[in-house]
C-alpha cells in the first residue's frame, strides 16, 4: 500500500514534534545563550543609565539595573534585579525545527533550512526577550522602573505594543512562514499546484465566433 506524500509528512511530524520540543527543553539553556547575549548588547546600549547588563541562570534571564532598591532597617540599598522566561518566546524555534525534519530532504539541505531557522528565530525571540525586559521596567518596576523609562524617551504604548507583537504574532507565525519559504517545491506537490497555465495572458482561450463560421461557404 502506497502512503502519500502529505500522510507521510503528517506522520513524521507527529513522530519529529514531540522528539524537537522534548530536545529544546533538555537543551533550553544553550537555547537560551543566544538571546541571552543579544539583549545583554542592546538594552545596555539603549538604556545605559537603567540597565547595567543580562545575567543568565539556567534557562532564565536576570535583567540587572541600576535602580536602587529602599533602605532596608539595616541602611542597606541594593540594585532592583528583574527575572524574565524567554522560552515562552523560543517555543518557535522547537516548531521550526519539527516540521523541517518531517520535510524530506537532502541532509545538506535540512541543514542548512536549520542554520537559516536558528538564526532568523533566535532574532525573533531575542525581540521577545528585550520587549519583555521594557514591559518589566515600565509597568512591573514600580514607579522608579516608570520614570526611568520615560527619561530614556521611550512610549509605554510603544512598549505595550512591541510586547504583544513579539509574544503573541512572531513566535507564532515566524516558523510557519519561513518553513513554506524554504520548502515551496514540497508543498507544490503536496497540493499538487505546478503554477499558472500556460498562456500569453494566463487567461482563458478566446471563444469561437460560431455565427461567423455558420456564414462561410
Amino acid at each position: 500500500m502506497r502512503v502519500s506524500p502529505l500522510r507521510q509528512f503528517v506522520l513524521a511530524a507527529a513522530l519529529w514534534l514531540p522528539m524537537a520540543f522534548f530536545l529544546w527543553a533538555v537543551l533550553s539553556s544553550a537555547v537560551v545563550w543566544p538571546v541571552a547575549r543579544v539583549a545583554d548588547l542592546v538594552l545596555p546600549a539603549w538604556l545605559p543609565h537603567v540597565v547595567s547588563g543580562i545575567e543568565q541562570s539556567g534557562a532564565q534571564l536576570e535583567v540587572v539595573t541600576r535602580l536602587q532598591t529602599a533602605t532596608d532597617p539595616q541602611g542597606r540599598v541594593g540594585l532592583l534585579v528583574l527575572n524574565m522566561n524567554p522560552l515562552i518566546y523560543a517555543w518557535c524555534i522547537a516548531l521550526f525545527t519539527g516540521l523541517v525534519m518531517a520535510t524530506p530532504l537532502a541532509a545538506r539541505q535540512r541543514a542548512l533550512q536549520l542554520a537559516v531557522g536558528f538564526f532568523v528565530l533566535w532574532l525573533t525571540t531575542s525581540w521577545g526577550a528585550v520587549f519583555d525586559a521594557l514591559k518589566l521596567l515600565a509597568f512591573d518596576a514600580g514607579p522608579l522602573g516608570a520614570a526611568a523609562v520615560s527619561r530614556a524617551g521611550l512610549s509605554v504604548d510603544a512598549i505595550a505594543l512591541g510586547y504583544q507583537f513579539g509574544y503573541l504574532i512572531l513566535p507564532a507565525v515566524t516558523p510557519i512562514a519561513l518553513w513554506v519559504v524554504l520548502n515551496r517545491r514540497f508543498l507544490e506537490q503536496l497540493v499538487g499546484w505546478a503554477g499558472e497555465p500556460a498562456g500569453a495572458d494566463g487567461g482563458p482561450p478566446p471563444a469561437m465566433d460560431t455565427d461567423a463560421t455558420k456564414d462561410k461557404p
